[in-house]
């Protein structure tokens, strides 16, 4: 609890079908936690989704039918309903998509005036989608909040690659889509070799640690296709992943 992660994505690698896993997951094995689902600029029809699909879960929403004050209004919004929540004693688990499109409506909600960076970018629009991913944190004497947020790239736009760069090593936690591999309709199409988590020491028992780094090693030689298609055929073989590792030899 308390982590903060990034799933970076390319077009059209399952990303909203990867954030519906996950609010699943959520709910299902840690009920006692709230999730938030915090869309920004999204389609219509994928909010109306995310609402049908989540009735327990909070969706707090502005589409991309919205103004830009809807989309930065919100945002904030919905990280200080979190931290009220953190402080009444609650763990809360915040999924974001986009933090890329969050960052542009602070940037288009500037009106320009101020340093402007290449690719369009006002050097003060940054300050505050950074301060609401940094809100990611475990209280000693509260709760917890957890932010998964999803950064878009190779979208041909300049703004959102350097968007992805203000962000690139800020989490705890990359899971980096590929869309070689979801054009082979390998789902998720996670690029393992460059997804991972930092200081996966403090969250792993020693024993775990040491089966995922032969897990690595074993998958080392493949390409990113043929190592995520391994690895999801041998996941599939066990109930839990303590069961999986616990059925590596060595």
């Amino acid at each position: 609890m308390g982590q903060r992660g990034l799933i970076v994505a390319p077009p059209r690698t399952g990303k909203t079908t990867l954030l519906h896993h996950i609010a699943d997951a959520v709910v299902k094995n840690h009920p006692e936690m709230k999730l938030i689902i915090l869309l920004v600029d999204e389609r219509p029809e994928e909010v109306t989704d995310f609402k049908r699909s989540h009735p327990k879960s909070e969706i707090i929403a502005s589409s991309n039918d919205s103004d830009i004050k809807s989309h930065t209004r919100i945002a904030q919004l919905a990280i200080e309903r979190a931290k009220r929540l953190v402080e009444a004693g609650k763990h809360v688990f915040i999924l974001l998509d986009s933090i890329t499109r969050t960052a542009r409506a602070f940037n288009n909600a500037m009106g320009g005036g101020g340093r402007t960076m290449s690719g369009g970018v006002d050097a003060r629009a940054m300050e505050i989608p950074r301060k609401i991913f940094a809100a990611a944190r475990n209280t000693e004497e509260a709760g917890s909040l957890t932010i998964v947020a999803t950064a878009l790239i190779e979208t041909g736009s300049r703004m959102d690659e350097l968007i992805f760069q203000e962000f690139k090593g800020t989490g705890n936690m990359e899971m980096v889509l590929d869309r070689k591999i979801s054009d082979q309709r390998i789902y998720p199409a996670i690029d393992i070799f460059l997804s991972g988590t930092r200081r996966e020491e403090l969250l792993l028992q020693p024993w775990e640690l040491e089966k995922i780094n032969l897990i690595r090693r074993g998958l080392a030689g493949h390409k990113p296709g043929e190592a995520i298609e391994r690895l999801l055929m041998f996941v599939k073989k066990f109930p839990t992943n303590t069961e999986m590792l616990k059925g590596i030899p060595g």
